[in-house]
């Protein structure tokens, strides 16, 4: 009888052996552990590249408005300058029609008296263009 019945082996019928689950069980859940940690890590990589195109995005819009307001301010200088030559040509025009009749020495004078509204122009540009209290 002893030479009758086949040697243990696993097969379809006689199914594994009881060690072999627990080995089965490790193996999956290290399998699953493996997966969460590959789903975890291209999660984290496509909300690095999501966070680096906000940043990108941000940092032009950002670009942008400085832009606009440079040149905003860029056009608001000439505005001044030019409204500041025109002014001077005016008082250039009035003092040329008064100062033809005068000497050089006057002249000199005149440059001086010049640089010292130059000077009060720019006092003037700081000053408020309202006061309060007055009608």
């Amino acid at each position: 009888r002893e030479g009758s019945f086949p040697p243990k082996s696993s097969s379809r019928i006689a199914g594994a052996g009881s060690g072999e689950f627990h080995v089965y069980r490790h193996l999956r859940r290290r399998e699953y552990q493996r997966q969460d940690f590959l789903d975890k890590m291209a999660e984290k990589q496509d909300k690095d590249v999501d966070y680096l195109k906000k940043l990108e995005q941000n940092r032009l819009a950002a670009e942008e408005r400085t832009a606009k307001r440079r040149k905003k301010r860029e056009k608001l200088k000439q505005k001044k300058l030019l409204a500041k030559k025109a002014k001077m040509e005016g008082k250039d025009r009035k003092d040329g029609d008064s100062d033809s009749s005068s000497s050089s020495s006057s002249g000199e004078e005149a440059g001086k008296k010049e640089d010292a509204d130059e000077e009060t122009k720019e006092d003037d540009a700081e000053t408020p263009s309202f006061i309060m209290g007055k009608k």
